[in-house]
């Protein structure tokens, strides 16, 4: 599609002509009532249904240099591949965000008005979901300031946007959905990311991966994890996101820091892991990156570690195709040593668990936890990060080489910092599970993650000559997969075998365990997605799959009661013991799924139990949370590290400077990391 400029008056005439008297008379009487959001001490900023943090970094001068410049580099590398997951998430991305950015550096005007108030939220939901879709529920955000408004901010700024841009940005029927889960629908079409081309339809892609892939193959690629799916003379094309290829900008800046970075590495596995690294990025070759994902494996000695590259495909939703994301973290020593025994005892948790024989590791490789301090986040897993992970994804190399798994323990503690009362008391259902919740509902946090990421995402085996998940379970994989891992911690969480490990004294952890995640799975979480919706995002379908069909095969023996209390919907565990049994139940059958493939089998459990929403108690939650003013969203400005340099020009020093607010650290963020203009 052509992107053409359009001037100040040109603009005004559409917006004059497409507009009516009486909607903008309503729209300015609402905005006049504008109720604004305010940041509390404990936060950054506050705006829409977002709350900005910040979190710190324990030690960090303690690090020697060398290590202080190899973090350094490492997030260099990761903020130098910024632009890239905004561009894959729609292609008017990046010049909308840039108009925007453009206008707030240049505006003179009334900045107290509702009306810049409004762009302004708009702009930083922009900057949080890396792109005009919600991070989450994946809908196009709708600006609430008025087009006409917008059109005296180009004029006053001198800022030019394409009328394709414009379109994108207030037309809700262009671009309505980031990723569309719809079985029933051309999910490619449906879907506004910016991963395949115009034209391409998921027809075409299946059939053109038939042909590539070879489901015996024991070392497969993950196929169509770096590239743009485009139709070239009818012809499906791979545009691979490389060095001198697509993003091949940004890219080469990512590698330039990385060669940077590889000057310091800590050891020699870290230094072949980093190398390989930017030997993928020169030649986008996925066997490359395989063989980079074992290095990297296998480098687990060292204070700092890191990720970068193409490697969640939860963007797309076939999930074919990878975000960009970055990662840099140096090791909580202290932390990490409390949770060894979770690794040292991988093996016993494979063996113990409820899984058909068949569908167990034999022999349980390479697997290795640390709880890490964060040092710098970028792409998608930013602002927005997770609070623990597990890589590489491949499924033959956490079986043959092992897998890494880090729990975030300085974004973790930033969370726990910030909240505030209200949930836990409104949603349980009695001062007993409120009672175990403030005892024991932080370690009971930990150790799920920690089960979910070690334990949970190393565990099981697919049958010979059965696909990859992506390609056997496709738009249902990561669901299942989540859930899979959510239940292995769910079905250890009340094993005795934690208190014989040392890691706790008491089953009641399982038990807050428990209750937080039914209590989430059915009420809580559903603050998240607007009223009558549909669960869509993987994360959120896996937790109420797991809850509701708890819920409904303890039934019969009352396991999980749901109350009525003056009008509010509760729920109680009655039986622990045997709740865990049907999680167990559960976890087996979601791993034989795994094992052979059965798309049928489970996509009937995520269409039946993780997607659709009982209207009634999705009003109530709502209703319930309004007076909390909780915001459902969270994430964090990243510190800033400044070189104390020399006159030679060599680096003296890093400090860390971690001050800046959210306004100030995206538009610091756009004059530095815009490397794909």
């Amino acid at each position: 599609m052509i992107k053409k400029t359009t001037p100040f008056f040109a603009l005004l005439l559409i917006f004059t002509l497409s507009a009516c008297k009486e909607t903008k008379q309503k729209e300015i009487e609402e905005t006049s009532l504008l109720e604004r959001k305010i940041p509390n001490e404990r936060q950054v900023d506050r705006f829409a249904d977002i709350q900005i943090l910040r979190y710190e970094i324990k030690g960090f001068d303690l690090l020697s240099l060398s290590q202080k410049q190899l973090v350094y580099f490492l997030s260099q590398a990761g903020l130098s591949g910024r632009d890239i997951i905004y561009d894959q998430n729609n292609a008017y991305n990046l010049e909308i965000r840039r108009c925007l950015e453009g206008i707030i550096k240049a505006y003179k005007g009334d900045k107290e008005s509702d009306q810049w108030y409004l762009f302004m939220t708009y702009a930083k939901q922009v900057w949080f979901a890396n792109g005009i879709h919600h991070h989450y529920g994946m809908e196009k955000f709708t600006p609430k300031f008025s087009q006409e408004y917008f059109a005296t901010l180009l004029e006053s700024t001198n800022v030019s946007i394409s009328l394709d841009a414009v379109a994108t940005i207030f037309n809700k029927d262009v671009d309505r959905k980031r990723k569309v889960k719809d079985p029933n629908v051309d999910m490619i079409i449906a879907s506004a990311n910016n991963f395949y081309g115009e034209g391409v339809t998921l027809s075409m892609v299946e059939d053109f991966y038939k042909i590539k892939i070879d489901t015996l193959d024991p070392y497969p690629i993950e196929y169509g994890l770096n590239s743009t799916m485009v139709l070239v003379n009818d012809s499906l094309k791979e545009d691979v996101w490389k060095s001198g290829g697509k993003y091949g900008k940004a890219i080469d800046k990512i590698i330039y820091n990385l060669e940077m970075a590889s000057n310091f590495a800590e050891n020699q596995d870290q230094k072949a892991a980093i190398d390989k690294l930017i030997e993928y990025y020169k030649t986008g070759d996925l066997r490359t990156w395989d063989e980079y994902s074992i290095l990297w494996a296998k480098s687990t000695q060292g204070d700092i570690d890191w990720i970068n590259g193409f490697i969640e495909t939860y963007g797309d939703a076939i999930g074919k195709r990878a975000s960009y994301e970055s990662m840099v973290q140096i090791t909580d020593f202290e932390a990490s040593k409390q949770m060894q025994v979770v690794t040292q005892n991988a093996q016993w948790f494979e063996d113990n668990s409820p899984l058909i024989e068949s569908h167990k590791k034999k022999n349980v490789k390479g697997v290795s936890y640390k709880v890490v301090q964060v040092a710098s986040e970028s792409g998608d897993a930013s602002p927005s990060t997770p609070i623990g992970v597990n890589l590489p994804n491949n499924n033959w190399i956490r079986q043959d080489h092992g897998s890494k798994s880090v729990s975030l323990g300085n974004i973790i503690a930033a969370y726990d910092k910030a909240s505030g009362p209200g949930m836990l008391e409104e949603f349980a259902h009695d001062s007993l599970e409120i009672s175990l919740a403030n005892k024991h509902g932080y370690l009971a946090g930990k150790l799920h993650t920690a089960l979910h990421e070690v334990v949970g995402h190393a565990s099981g085996q697919i049958n010979p000559g059965i696909g990859q998940p992506a390609e056997t379970l496709k738009n249902y994989a990561s669901t299942l997969e989540e859930a899979r891992a959510d239940l292995v911690g769910l079905y250890y969480l009340m094993d005795t075998k934690l208190i014989e490990l040392g890691l706790i004294t008491t089953l009641d952890v399982g038990k807050a365990s428990y209750d937080n995640y039914i209590r989430n799975g059915m009420l809580t979480q559903l603050i998240r997605i607007d009223l009558g919706k549909k669960i869509e995002e993987e994360h959120m379908q896996n937790r109420q799959l797991v809850a509701s069909w708890a819920i409904e095969k303890g039934e019969a023996e009352n396991v999980i009661e749901k109350n009525l209390r003056d009008g509010k919907v509760f729920y109680n565990i009655n039986n622990y013991e045997k709740l865990r049994a049907i999680f167990g139940e559960l976890l087996r059958e979601i791993q034989r799924i795994k094992s052979e493939g059965d798309y049928q089998a489970g996509m009937k459990l995520v269409e039946n139990y993780g997607v659709n929403v009982d209207l009634n108690t999705h009003t109530q939650v709502l209703e319930r949370t309004q007076p909390l003013d909780k915001a459902p969203y969270g994430g964090f400005v990243n510190p800033v590290f400044v070189p104390l340099i020399n006159d030679q020009g060599d680096i003296m020093d890093i400090k860390i400077e971690n001050n800046q607010n959210f306004e100030q650290q995206m538009m610091y963020y756009a004059e530095q990391y815009s490397t794909l203009e």
